[in-house]
Formats: structure tokens, C-alpha cells, sequence
């Protein structure tokens, strides 16, 4: 197959497509190529996603198709994993051919390469792709499947590169999934950025306005974390920054809880109400039960502590990821949700 170099995978894709953030670091993501980039899923066609083409203003892509890579065309006539003696095969049922040997090589050889990535957006049930659940059947002409498992590449992703983001085109349909994703991306992106530097203040000052932001995923880690970034061990700054990205990834691999976001917010606004007079701390108060509820979203709360932050200069809580983890002008509501588009007429 020859050497694989990941950079020549993203070049053609990234060309004049990024729009660049000063606040933010550019996220680098492995992606399906038949998500928004290519027509070359095995029957031709290309899988629309309006989140992923959102994001392609924002992020990195690295676009890799693994049947094409191990020498299947488009069209081509389909695989799937096959149960053979309780070991799993990658087979061509049309040709009888047995791939897998192929696609670990190309997996392998492919990670292997990525000398930095963020994240991966991979193609939802796909037998080389999929993340968890790719059919699994008990001969290749077989109708019915016996198991869901992931794909073989989106295997060795999930292996390689343990608790990172990895998703599927399906899975970031999801509100809170999404918010998930987007927040690790661009928290990963920044901490390469710090990594590269070799500097302890800027691991220091990555975690001081992390804080909030961990605090609300697990608040254990948060001073397993601010101990690395101290060197309380007196490690070297390669070692350091490594501990601290493994145990930032197993910080952040849940989705934050509601009741976290509450546990976060409220040490937020305990920081922020000595400005606050009584009328504003009832407020926040209200809103932070209809948030509990069900009424009100997070980035409600989250704007109404960023207003009183912003008019005290001097407040701890100033540039904290948590207010604002990426872009802002990455959104993903419906037209009607925004209150723009369609409008409804009144039935009297």
C-alpha cells in the first residue's frame, strides 16, 4: 500500500474553507468521506449532513474512505462482517472475497499516521466505519443478523485512541451529544496548541480557564488536573502534558449533567454576587429552578452570569471556556425555533 501520510487526505478538502476565530484553535477531525465530502459510498451516493457541513467553516476535516483505500471502487458491490468460527471477517459476499486482513493493515497503518487529531466523525452502521453498531451476520448470504458490533476501522479508532470524541454522523444529530463533541474538540485543539509550546504557563493558564468548564463535567478530576498543571510531582513537561490529556479525555468523555451544569453555575454565580443586588440574585435563582425543570436551557443561565461577569473587569470568571467552549456562530436551531421562517397564520 505504501507509506500513508494523513496530511494529503485533508489538503484538497480545507482550501479556503476555514473561517478563523481568534479565540479558538482550529479542530482536526478524521472523517467518513461519504459524509459531506465525496459520492463514495458503495452504491455512489453521499450522505448529507447539515451538521457537518456546518462545522466545515470551523474544523479541520481529514476525509478517508477505508473500503476505497484497500482497492474496492465506486460503485462496488457491498461487505459486511460475517461470523466465521466465532472469529469476525470482512466479506465481499458478491465476490467472496475476504478483506480483512486488508482493512486491519489500512486501519492500522492510517491511525498510525496521525501525528495530531481532535476527534472523528465516523459513518453510523457501517461494517469498516461504524462506531458500535454494524450488522454482524452468520454467512455472507445470510438475510438476517445475529450481533452489532463496531467496524472494523471504527474499531481500531475506538482502540488507538481511547476516550477521545468519536461520533457518527446519527449520534450528532442529538442536542446534547453534539454539545459534547463540539465542547472536547475545541478544548483538544487548544491543549495540542499548548503541548507544542513546552511551556508550564501555558499549560497552567489552558486548566486556570478550563476550571469552570471541568468543574461541570467531574469535579474530582478538577484538582487531579490542577495538580498536573502545577507539577506537583516535578515530572518533565512532556510527561506532565501527556497525564494531563489522559486524564482530561476520561474527564470529559460524559456529556455534562444537568445537575453538574447546576453545581458549576451556582459556584459561577457565588463568585459573581457580591456585585449582584437582591433583585438579580432572586432572578438567577428563578431561573436556575425552571433550568432544573425543564423550562430553560443551560446557555440561557450561562448569558444571563456572562452580562454581569462582563461589567466586572477584575471577576475570575472572565474568558472561563465554560461561557462560551466554541464558536458562537456555530448553531444548529431550526429556523423556527430562532423565530425566523415560515410564518403562521392565526386561526380564528
Amino acid at each position: 500500500m505504501g507509506e500513508i501520510n494523513s496530511e494529503s487526505y485533508s489538503k484538497k478538502y480545507n482550501e479556503n474553507k476555514i473561517t478563523k476565530y481568534p479565540k479558538f484553535k482550529i479542530p482536526k477531525i478524521v472523517i467518513s468521506r461519504c459524509i459531506e465530502h465525496d459520492p463514495v459510498r458503495y452504491n455512489g451516493s453521499m450522505v448529507k449532513s447539515a451538521e457537518v457541513e456546518v462545522l466545515k467553516k470551523f474544523v479541520e476535516f481529514i476525509p478517508v474512505c477505508p473500503e476505497i483505500e484497500i482497492g474496492l471502487g465506486v460503485p462496488r458491490e457491498p461487505v459486511r462482517i460475517v461470523r466465521i468460527n466465532k472469529n469476525d471477517r470482512l466479506i465481499q459476499p458478491a465476490t467472496g472475497r475476504d478483506l480483512t486482513v486488508e482493512i486491519n493493515r489500512f486501519s492500522e497503518n492510517f491511525l498510525s499516521s496521525l501525528t495530531s487529531v481532535d476527534g472523528f466523525i465516523l459513518k453510523n452502521k457501517s461494517p469498516t466505519s461504524g462506531m458500535a453498531n454494524a450488522y454482524v451476520y452468520p454467512g455472507p448470504d445470510k438475510a438476517n443478523s445475529i450481533d452489532k458490533r463496531a467496524g472494523f476501522f471504527g474499531g481500531a479508532v475506538l482502540s488507538k485512541f481511547k476516550n477521545y470524541p468519536v461520533e457518527d454522523e446519527g449520534r450528532i444529530k442529538n442536542h446534547r451529544i453534539r454539545e459534547n463533541f463540539l465542547t472536547r474538540i475545541f478544548m483538544l485543539s487548544e491543549l495540542r496548541d499548548v503541548e507544542k509550546s513546552g511551556k508550564y504557563s501555558r499549560l497552567s493558564a489552558f486548566h486556570h480557564k478550563n476550571k469552570t468548564l471541568i468543574q461541570a463535567y467531574d469535579q474530582n478530576y478538577l484538582k487531579i488536573l490542577g495538580n498536573i498543571a502545577a507539577n506537583k510531582e516535578e515530572l518533565t513537561f512532556s510527561e506532565s502534558v501527556k497525564n494531563y490529556r489522559k486524564n482530561l479525555l476520561t474527564a470529559t468523555n460524559d456529556p455534562v449533567s444537568y445537575k453538574s451544569n447546576i453545581n458549576a453555575m451556582m459556584h459561577a454565580f457565588g463568585q459573581i454576587s457580591g456585585i449582584l443586588n437582591k433583585e438579580e440574585k432572586e432572578f438567577f435563582l428563578e431561573n436556575i429552578r425552571a433550568y432544573k425543570d425543564n423550562l430553560l436551557p443551560a446557555i440561557a443561565l450561562k448569558n444571563i452570569l456572562k452580562t454581569w461577569i462582563v461589567r466586572d473587569d477584575n471577576n475570575s470568571l472572565t474568558g472561563q471556556t465554560f461561557f462560551e467552549p466554541y464558536p458562537k456562530e456555530i448553531t444548529f436551531y431550526m429556523a423556527e425555533e430562532m423565530e425566523r421562517g415560515k410564518e403562521y397564520a392565526v386561526i380564528r
